[in-house]
């Protein structure tokens, strides 16, 4: 018979609560595997990404979902798609802000 460890829900962050993963470990998981590589590749359109390539592009996306596994591991305890989901946000204000300023230095 398989064993199954079920995780103290006090112990995880509110992200891998919601989730689900102290219910379901794999549906958890990838839960929270795919909102954390939404939220980064979000961050990461919003603040670092340029106009590159489309090779170079595919190369930074699928080091990205590499770079996110171990994430995912750590997002558990820790809040990282909490903290990804702040930086969203203040990075979309941010751009919303500089578009707004230049809209008006443009009619100006």
């Amino acid at each position: 018979m398989e064993e199954v460890t079920k995780l103290d829900p006090s112990m995880l962050s509110a992200f891998a609560e919601l989730v689900g993963v102290h219910q379901n470990i794999e549906r958890g998981m990838l839960l929270l595997y795919i909102a954390i590589v939404i939220l980064s590749i979000i961050v990461f359109n919003l603040g670092f990404a340029q106009k590159l390539p489309i090779l170079k592009t595919i190369i930074i996306y699928i080091l990205l979902l590499i770079g996110c596994a171990p994430l995912t591991l750590l997002g558990v305890r820790l809040p990282v798609a909490e903290g990804l989901f702040i930086t969203a946000i203040v990075l979309g204000i941010y751009r919303y802000r500089l578009h707004l300023q230049r809209k008006d230095q443009n009619k100006a």
